[in-house]
């Protein structure tokens, strides 16, 4: 979830590895056939078809308690090759997030001789402190909602009595999920032969990596270490009544009235939560708008569904200056200042306040200086190529950073697609990831999803260089599924250009908008037009909704240009 909710093991048991190049030889014979590959995010480009080009996972925030005995969790049987002549390893990777994990999967399938290093849990942010743990929450709070609307009940025929809940197994549902997927990847990675190395890491200089007292090259290494709450100055966390999303995740207590500061992805999850289950919210948002990073008017209209109707107040174009835990029987106090002239505006009262304004890369202590890499606000400065580059503006060889840590697109899925995208080019393969191809959601009830440029992105684009903009759109009142179901409200919203039929961005409100978006974000990675996508739903199905927009628009019908859709039979990774 990215400035959402936004991933890595804990210690499974020390297995001995067992080599095997005969049996991983036999194993990628059909992985070398790019058509047998099963890729996250990649474009044709992996596959060496004719394309334009354009242009998490975290690790502990701790040193993790070293064995006595050994602080390595070696692989399965299934084998990790051998490593190329002189190194220890083809690749290493430090933090076994998502995108670590998506990478060493990815790694091993092509023959590399593969380690992970973690000190803390593997799944980093994602799977124990973000996108799976809230999506538990959020599976609750729908449930709940639509078990509270009584009208919407009365609409079906059906009687529900008064719904209620047990807090602490709500709880353990959320943790549950996040223990059963953490092990999951650590099975995943064992299985296929990824050496798990236990320990904080760090870069001692060119190819060459130490974690915990351990020291060990590789041929090329990738940075994944993923990112951490963004706490700004003037706020006291306490972890119980001042909270991040790492504490709220846990749900040890619900209450009364909180204040959210920030109403982006983490903020608009957890007020779908927290009102689901009885509380009352209050955003506090520093700029004019909410859900500033929403397209303005899938915004508008998530605003009259999602918060207008609810217990949610809000103040606008203010920041928290100082946030003070309760305490002795006093309540949490938050300074609200104007953002502009910053003069004190009002002093809020509330039970308890989660402070939901973002994240930081977590890139310190990664020994950086050793290869005078500097950061930029925290992040890794990367190409377009995830490739390193230094304080002098040059690649740093063989050292790549992916994920949180470079900020280009802090989700969880993008890390991983750019740690598949890095294995590419190692493995031989030139590789640019197209990040507008990339699909963002937010998991409210109902959801929304994006892929690509907002209408404000598209318009400043056009401008620039010199084309218009066309818009189509089309309500979820016109689906006939969406009415069965009586989630009228939502709509789908196409950006492109009418002059060659590119699809410039997509955005979707309304019920499972988030399953919706990725035939637009597949579409966008294809390069296709939308003269050619003339394609045909099933009826009734929510998914006719986002192809009735592109059905509506003025240049469905136009004559299609040479060379501007994709060859429907070439198999592309999705």
């Amino acid at each position: 979830m990215q400035s959402s909710i936004s991933l890595s093991l804990s210690s499974p048991s020390t297995i001995c590895r067992s080599d095997s190049s005969a049996a991983v030889s036999n194993v990628n014979v059909n992985l070398l056939n790019p058509r047998s590959l099963r890729f996250c995010g990649l474009r044709r480009e992996a596959f060496g078809l004719n394309s334009s080009l354009s242009t998490h996972r975290i690790q502990s925030l701790s040193n993790a308690t070293r064995r006595p005995c050994s602080n390595r969790i070696v692989a399965s049987s299934a084998g990790n090759g051998a490593a190329s002549k002189g190194f220890d390893y083809d690749l290493v990777i430090i933090g076994a997030g998502v995108g670590g994990h998506g990478a060493a999967l990815h790694a091993v399938e092509k023959g590399l001789k593969t380690a992970i290093i973690e000190g803390d849990v593997v799944g980093g942010t994602c799977v124990n402190r973000g996108c799976v743990p809230s999506k538990a929450l959020l599976a609750v709070s729908g449930r709940m909602r639509e078990l509270q609307n009584e009208h919407h009940m009365k609409s079906f025929g059906l009687q529900v009595a008064a719904a209620g809940y047990d807090r602490q197994g709500v709880a353990d549902h959320a943790n549950n999920l996040a223990s059963k997927i953490r092990s999951n990847l650590t099975n995943s990675m064992k299985s296929l032969g990824v050496d798990i190395l236990t320990g904080f890491g760090t870069v001692l200089g060119p190819q060459k990596v130490k974690y915990g007292d351990t020291v060990i090259t590789a041929k090329d290494i990738i940075i994944a270490t993923g990112s951490v709450p963004l706490v700004p100055k003037g706020i006291e966390v306490d972890g119980k009544t001042v909270i991040t999303s790492d504490h709220a995740l846990k749900l040890e207590f619900v209450p009364q009235w909180i204040a959210i500061v920030g109403s982006g992805y983490i903020g608009l999850e957890f007020s779908d939560v927290y009102t689901a289950l009885g509380s009352e919210v209050t955003f506090v948002e520093a700029l004019d708008q909410l859900m500033p990073g929403f397209d303005p008017e899938i915004g508008k209209l998530a605003q009259r569904v999602l918060i207008n109707p609810r217990k949610i107040d809000y103040h606008t174009g203010v920041f928290a200056s100082k946030i003070t835990p309760a305490k002795d029987g006093k309540p949490v106090t938050i300074e609200l200042i104007d953002a502009k002239t910053k003069e004190l505006k009002d002093t809020l009262e509330v039970d308890a306040a989660l402070i939901a304004t973002g994240r930081a890369p977590f890139t310190q202590g990664l020994g950086l200086e050793n290869i005078n890499v500097q950061t930029q606000r925290g992040f890794v400065p990367v190409d377009s190529r995830m490739r390193v580059i230094d304080a002098s503006g040059e690649l740093v060889p063989h050292l790549y950073c992916i994920g949180d840590a470079n900020g280009k697109m802090m989700l969880a899925h993008a890390a991983s697609a750019q740690g598949i995208s890095v294995v590419e080019q190692v493995t031989g393969k030139d590789h640019v990831l197209n990040h507008l191809s990339i699909p963002a959601a937010c998991f409210t009830h109902p959801e929304i999803s994006m892929v690509g440029l907002t209408e404000p992105q598209a318009r400043e684009k056009a401008e620039k260089e010199g084309f218009e903009i066309g818009i189509a759109k089309t309500s979820f009142k016109a689906n006939t599924k969406a009415l069965a179901e009586n989630e009228g409200e939502g709509l789908a919203k196409l950006i492109y250009r009418p002059d060659s039929g590119e699809i410039l961005g997509v955005h979707i409100f309304g019920m499972h908008a988030a399953d919706l978006i990725h035939e637009a974000s597949n579409a966008i990675a294809l390069g296709t037009r939308i003269q050619a996508a003339k394609v045909m739903s099933r009826f009734p199905v929510i998914a006719e909704t986002p192809k009735k927009g592109i059905q509506s628009s003025p240049c469905q019908d136009a004559p299609v240009k040479a060379n501007t859709s994709s060859p429907a039979a070439e198999p592309v990774a999705a």
